[in-house]
């Protein structure tokens, strides 16, 4: 077979066309966020029924997802990807097979160092690029989401179409690493280039958040709003940066607004979004507002019932137990926590990646919650405190872990750990300006030690 190659130059195992361009737009959807990419794989499968890559990115699209429900027609693509792989498939097409396939099989370290190697190989790959940042912000590889954006960027130039979301790739990798001043600008230059960046405007707002420019960000997320918040995967959690941006602000109510409109109800179709609307729920109830009517409807929304739904992965086991906490079912959390400490506890041979993250970081932390939410305040501090430096194992962005921080403080100023608060403040206040809700925990601290006094 005469070798094709695609748009960027990289060989690829197709001699039609049509199925070549719908794969591409498949791409340019999977990391512009524009509606999934199923359809256009689906429409490449049709116009080369023997071509292996649509099913293997058919996998890795849901498999990103992180919904165990998903898992068993993830499973049917790759072994439609495999039946149709024979050594004459380009080798590139064959490694994101095997990649994919270790996702499947919780081996997402393993993933990720076949990504590696083939970012090395071609740089110009950006399935490779998205798929390994993707994955690398699920294991927390602060590194990894800087410097494999780095090490391709020199080799794309701005007339591909693709480039303004690599470009948005490497400006959340900056931000992630504390690179702030060069992750604003990297993010602004990809939306100069393609407006519809929304990885770029996300990118941005997490400085800004890093920052405590919570006006500033709440006017950033308004000026791209339009292209934004209609028809894009990122609308849900670009709203959850509104609501972080009001709360920041210490806009209560402004923030549960936010909430009932776009965090809450038909507005949450899958977990990713759920698990927005949890965080954001958790720290309003932080700050004593009623949300536990809020948090028992999302819970009855959120299919956790499911087998294989606990203990799949960390993050999203901690923010699952937070609405059960926030609406008092105490014993609904530790039921929740059993089942995932039963599937984190796994005989060797049945472990997975993410089992050694929650049986060392995941299960700590939710422990901690716990006693949060039974209200004893020195025990929930001690254990949160104990394992806060390994937080960022579970995956996420520092914003979204702030969530420990904010839980800690809680703890200290309801509780009898008042040294530690004050230097969780101390910590914070010098990472960024001092914020209205820096503040308020900076008061509530001041009155509880003046009580304690007396």
């Amino acid at each position: 077979m005469t070798q094709q190659h695609d748009a960027r130059g990289l060989p690829v195992g197709s001699l039609s066309a049509s199925a070549r361009a719908s794969v591409d737009v498949a791409l340019w959807r999977t990391m512009a966020f524009y509606d999934t990419p199923l359809a256009d794989l689906d429409a490449a499968i049709a116009a080369d029924p023997g071509w292996a890559l649509p099913h293997t990115m058919k996998a890795g699209h849901l498999l990103g997802l992180t919904e165990p429900s998903l898992l068993a027609e993830a499973a049917q693509h790759l072994a439609a990807a495999r039946a149709l792989t024979t050594t004459a498939a380009p080798a590139r097409e064959r490694a994101h097979l095997e990649a994919v396939q270790h996702l499947l099989d919780g081996r997402w370290h393993a993933a990720c160092r076949i990504w590696d190697a083939l970012l090395i190989e071609h740089p110009r790959d950006a399935l490779a690029l998205q798929w390994a940042q993707l994955w690398d912000f699920y294991r927390g590889d602060l590194v990894g989401l800087r410097a494999r954006p780095a090490r391709a960027l020199p080799a794309w130039d701005e007339h591909d179409p693709l480039f303004p979301h690599v470009l948005a790739l490497w400006a959340f990798g900056l931000e992630e690493n504390h690179c702030l001043a060069q992750a604003e600008e990297a993010g602004r230059r990809a939306l100069s280039i393609d407006a519809r960046a929304a990885w770029a405007v996300h990118s941005v707002a997490h400085v800004m958040d890093m920052q405590g420019r919570f006006d500033e960000g709440a006017g950033w997320l308004r000026q791209h709003q339009e292209s934004w918040s209609e028809g894009n995967g990122l609308a849900t959690h670009l709203w959850w940066h509104t609501a972080l941006f009001r709360l920041e602000g210490l806009d209560v109510a402004g923030t549960l607004r936010v909430v009932d409109g776009h965090l809450a109800g038909e507005q949450l179709q899958i977990g990713l979004q759920r698990l927005d609307a949890a965080s954001m729920l958790w720290r309003l109830h932080l700050l004593g507002a009623d949300v536990a009517e809020r948090s028992a409807a999302l819970v009855a929304g959120w299919p956790l019932a499911a087998d294989g739904e606990a203990g799949h992965y960390a993050f999203n086991d901690l923010h699952a137990l937070l609405p059960m906490l926030a609406s008092g079912d105490i014993a609904a959390a530790e039921r929740w926590i059993a089942r995932c400490a039963e599937r984190a506890l796994a005989p060797e041979g049945a472990r997975r990646d993410n089992h050694a993250v929650s049986r060392e970081v995941g299960l700590p932390l939710a422990r901690g919650l716990l006693a949060y939410g039974r209200g004893e305040f020195d025990e929930a501090a001690d254990q949160l405190y104990a394992v806060r430096a390994q937080a960022q194992r579970i995956g996420g962005s520092h914003a979204q872990r702030d969530i420990v921080d904010q839980t800690l403080l809680s703890a200290c100023v309801r509780g009898g750990r008042k040294a530690l608060g004050q230097a969780l403040l101390n910590e914070r206040m010098l990472a960024k300006p001092a914020t209205p809700l820096t503040r308020h925990w900076q008061e509530r601290l001041d009155a509880a030690g003046a009580r304690a006094s007396l």
